[in-house]
């Protein structure tokens, strides 16, 4: 206690050095402290960290004109009691009242917060250097005095000595900036005004604040020691640079404290939390709550709270698991897309997180790449399906294993799951495969009806079975070919034509069929492709058949050769005129020999001629060409025809075609009466028209007139109606194939086989009525009005008399015959 007071008289000694010296005039000095030490006494058990022994300050030199000393004052830390507050005295001038601004850096007066009085505190005291010459007034503006706040401070107007009323907040203002007023009461001296600036020391009163609650965290189960993943933020309003602002952080306690009650880890100077310890699991433990203190004074002041809650992501720390280790299935052979097996698993990871979700591969047993594995729609299952065709006859039997992973990598090592599924090839009737598909040969166009193509054959891949395939044709145009059933011989069956529509670019096409004889029987195809070589079987011919030409001096005509045969058989061309026409026209060829130029020899009258002409082509194949001339009357190439004939015809000529109309008139009214008069002829009928017989009626009407009568087929109808079990099966068969028929030949030699060939077709079309199929003729009509016709059938009693059916008529007289005796018997 004796080194306390030592050092307060110490500290008080050197403050009323200072303030004698600001009072007192010395000589001119230079800058500076008035001594290089200053000594201050203190126990030893007062020295702590952040206690204040004590303030050193040093004012600068004082410009004045008057080379006044510079002022320096040593103040203490805390407030002093009234008798040892500061004085504050306003500069002295160097003569007179009136004296030159001069520039002063007074120290700030420092007042803690908070402080409980009793008030109004004395906190300073000003003086004016006129006060010994004169009675002087003290007063303060700025704000705190006559600003806001108004009344903080006041100042006793006639000693200067300035109070605080209230205790001041350094958080909610820190500084204070007054101006000093001192004027003597006569108003003749005044002193210049002087600033003075009251500074708040800042006193430990506010507790730290967490900037949220709670603070919301998330950390990955499979979170290594030392993760660092949140930070938690406190604030404090105190002084920033000083201990009652600088926080520590900690943690109060952990909810729940498994599987370790120190799972978590806070830095106390930033507060990033981190893993502390190993053992997080989300399915087990999903979340965590902290409870954290933010602490002022480094931790050992004030002390304010907050919560972090913490939630454990999922991490892929659970591999998924098969149901079943082992799948035995069966699957066709040859189809592609087949579903062969579904394999669910389960998974401990959060659901349809990439943790979650599934994925499979099959690491073994697919060689050939026959089966491919997806994920299901419900991402919790393995579909295998077929990618390619599965063959019985190569690989019966296939094993497969199949690994389950999830969407993202495994977070720790993990045992993967796997299943293994047995695959079994069930053996199908497969077709016939031709070989190849499609076959291509060669021949020329003119082969012979009968001659063979080639033979085309297919093999039946199903060696596990023992049966023969045979052979027709499926699709042939222009049928032309035919194929022998059982070797699958392929021969030309009617003459091929190169420049046939059914052509193109030289190559025909026809599908051969090879059909095993299984009970449900498979039918394999292939393509004949067949290159008809051009002969030369086309005469060429002139395309244009009317002309028109002047007969004078009338412009040469270009007619166009055609020629169906390819090159080597067609052009060059050459032409020559037949008969008359070489009396009146000439022709050759054009340059190219690919056109006939004609024109008139000698002048003609106005008419239609026909100039027939002989056409060649390079392998001397002709034919003759008729074209019908109109030879006008006009001159050059300005073909113009005027129809003279007609007018020259005079009255007689058309007195001649009016009586021939006239007459075919006539004669088309006879021919008409002659028509109807035959049509109103009745024969005579069989049967007298008064002989009344139920259900007989005569036929005998050439056209539908008058005497038609109405009949009731319902009596036919009403048996099959009662029975719905007997049905008619009278339908057109659908899966036979439909006949060629052979298109209508160009050349008119033909037309004899064009019709024989259209007529076996015809006849041999299973697609056209009467169908082979079920008719019902056995049922009598039970519950129909007609009578039964069993009295028909044969018998052996030998007593009916039949006698009676030749009064019928003369068609019912054989049935008499034939059933009663008569002639027969006289036989």
């Amino acid at each position: 206690m004796e080194a306390s007071r030592g050092a307060w008289l110490g500290v008080l000694v050197v403050l009323l050095q200072v303030l004698s010296s600001g009072c007192a005039e010395s000589p001119p000095y230079s800058p500076g402290f008035d001594s290089d030490l200053f000594v201050s006494k203190l126990h030893r058990e007062h020295l702590q960290r952040g206690r204040r022994l004590g303030t050193v300050e040093h004012k600068p030199k004082i410009h004045r004109h008057d080379h006044q000393e510079d002022t320096e004052a040593v103040g203490p830390p805390q407030s002093v009691p009234p008798s040892l507050v500061p004085v504050m005295e306003f500069p002295k001038s160097s003569g007179g009242l009136r004296r030159a601004k001069r520039e002063w850096v007074i120290p700030p007066i420092r007042t803690p917060e908070n402080d409980r009085g009793p008030f109004p505190k004395h906190i300073v005291q000003i003086k004016s250097s006129y006060a010994k010459e004169a009675k002087m007034v003290y007063s303060i503006s700025g704000e705190g005095a006559d600003l806001d706040p108004k009344g903080l401070f006041t100042i006793n107007r006639n000693n200067g000595s300035l109070y605080v009323t209230r205790p001041l907040d350094r958080e909610a203002k820190d500084k204070y900036v007054l101006q000093a007023h001192a004027i003597a009461v006569d108003g003749e001296d005044k002193e210049e005004p002087m600033e003075i600036i009251v500074e708040v020391i800042d006193m430990n009163d506010n507790t730290p604040v967490f900037t949220q609650n709670p603070f919301l965290g998330t950390v990955p189960e499979a979170s290594a020691i030392g993760f660092e993943f949140m930070t938690v933020i406190a604030t404090d309003a105190d002084d920033p640079n000083t201990d009652n602002a600088d926080i520590r952080y900690s943690i109060l306690n952990q909810n729940p404290q498994e599987p370790d009650p120190a799972m978590f880890m806070i830095n106390p100077v930033t507060g990033v939390i981190r893993v502390n310890a190993a053992g997080l699991d989300r399915e087990k433990y999903p979340e965590y709550t902290l409870r954290i203190a933010a602490a002022d004074m480094q931790g050992d002041g004030r002390v304010g709270t907050g919560t972090a809650v913490i939630t454990v992501t999922d991490s892929n720390d659970n591999a998924p698991q098969f149901e079943k280790t082992l799948y035995t299935v069966s699957i066709p052979e040859n189809k592609v897309g087949a579903v062969v097996v579904k394999m669910p698993v389960t998974d401990g990871d959060e659901p349809q997180s990439p943790a979650w979700t599934a994925k499979f591969r099959i690491v073994s047993g697919n060689n050939g790449g026959f089966f491919a594995v997806n994920t299901g729609t419900n991402k919790q299952e393995g579909i295998i399906t077929t990618v390619k065709p599965l063959d019985f006859e190569q690989t019966n039997k296939y094993t497969l294993l199949v690994v389950a992973e999830n969407d993202v990598p495994f977070a720790k090592p993990l045992t993967t799951s796997t299943a293994t599924v047995i695959v079994n090839v069930l053996d199908v009737n497969e077709a016939p495969v031709f070989d190849p598909e499609e076959k291509f040969i060669s021949k020329p166009e003119d082969l012979a009806v009968g001659s063979e193509l080639t033979v085309y054959t297919a093999t039946d891949p199903d060696t596990a079975r023992t049966q023969n395939v045979t052979y027709r044709v499926g699709s042939d145009p222009a049928g032309w070919v035919s194929v022998d059933g059982e070797t699958g011989l392929v021969k030309v069956r009617s003459p091929m034509d190169r420049e046939s529509p059914f052509v193109k670019d030289g190559i025909y096409k026809a599908l051969i069929l090879a059909m095993d004889d299984d009970p449900v029987p498979a039918t394999g195809t292939g393509t004949l492709v067949i290159d008809l070589k051009d002969v030369n079987d086309n005469a060429p011919f002139i395309e244009e058949r009317l002309i028109k030409v002047c007969n004078k001096e009338s412009a040469p005509v270009l007619l166009s050769v055609i020629d169906n045969d390819g090159p080597g058989f067609a052009a060059p061309y050459r032409v020559e005129l037949q008969g008359d026409s070489k009396n009146n026209w000439t022709a050759t060829m054009n340059e190219t020999k690919t056109g006939v130029v004609l024109r008139l020899k000698i002048p003609l009258e106005y008419g239609d001629y026909n100039v027939v002409m002989r056409v060649y082509d390079t392998l001397a194949l002709y034919q003759d060409n008729t074209i019908h001339a109109s030879v006008c009357d006009c001159t050059g190439d300005n073909v113009q025809c005027s129809d003279k004939t007609v007018a020259g015809f005079g009255l007689p000529g058309i007195l001649g075609i009016l009586g021939a109309i006239l007459a075919l008139l006539v004669l088309l009214l006879l021919l008409l009466l002659f028509a109807r008069r035959k049509r109103s002829v009745k024969k005579e009928p069989l049967l007298a028209d008064d002989d009344i017989r139920d259900n007989v009626y005569y036929y005998d009407e050439e056209g539908g007139g008058e005497d038609d009568q109405d009949f009731d087929l319902s009596v036919l109808h009403r048996g099959l109606d009662n029975r719905p079990d007997v049905f008619r099966n009278d339908v057109a068969p659908t899966f036979m194939a439909a006949p060629q028929y052979r298109p209508r030949p160009a050349n008119p030699d033909e037309i004899g086989t064009f019709i024989d060939d259209n007529l076996k077709a015809a006849d041999n079309d299973p697609t056209a009525p009467p169908y082979d199929s079920l008719l019902v003729f056995d049922y009598e009509g039970g519950g129909s009005d007609a009578g039964s016709l069993s009295s028909l059938n044969s018998s052996s009693s030998g007593d009916q008399d039949y006698d009676c059916l030749g009064e019928w008529g003369p068609r019912f007289k054989k049935l008499a015959d034939m059933y009663g005796g008569g002639e027969d018997d006289l036989l």
